[in-house]
């Protein structure tokens, strides 16, 4: 482990855990390509959240989520990779997890999906704050 703690991103800067990192990153892409998976649901889905332009503003979310999670999992680009899934998570969750206003039987997946993303977006701030160090 000792070795985690030395690595360095390509700028010289001392790089976050290499095991968060690579947790954290690929499960977001990993999660954003389940979204590519069954795209024409992940466009439904946005499309009955309101969400303009669902055709559109579907598949480039999950791309940025997409890019992002191996940006962070590899370290490359860490300030553009960690501010795109701090844009995603700040744009999606209120928005398409918002359980305030679900309906009554699908109000505990909605919330459920809206802490675990509250969660992933504390820690995208953490690997943002990081990246400009």
């Amino acid at each position: 482990m000792a070795e985690d703690t030395e690595s360095t991103d390509a700028g010289g800067r001392r790089a976050p855990s290499r095991l968060g990192r690579l947790l954290f990153g690929l499960g977001l892409a990993l999660q954003a390509s389940e979204d590519f998976r069954d795209m024409e649901d992940t466009i439904e889905y946005a499309e009955s959240a309101g969400v303009p332009m669902p055709d559109l503003a579907a598949p480039f979310a999950s791309g940025m989520m997409l890019v992002g999670g191996l940006g962070v999992a590899l370290w490359r680009f860490p300030r553009i990779a960690t501010g795109a899934v701090v844009t995603f998570l700040a744009a999606v969750t209120p928005t398409m997890h918002d359980f305030w206003n679900a309906e009554e039987g699908s109000a505990s997946g909605e919330r459920l999906a809206f802490f675990g993303n509250l969660a992933m977006f504390g820690a995208a701030l953490v690997f943002l704050r990081e990246a400009f160090k």
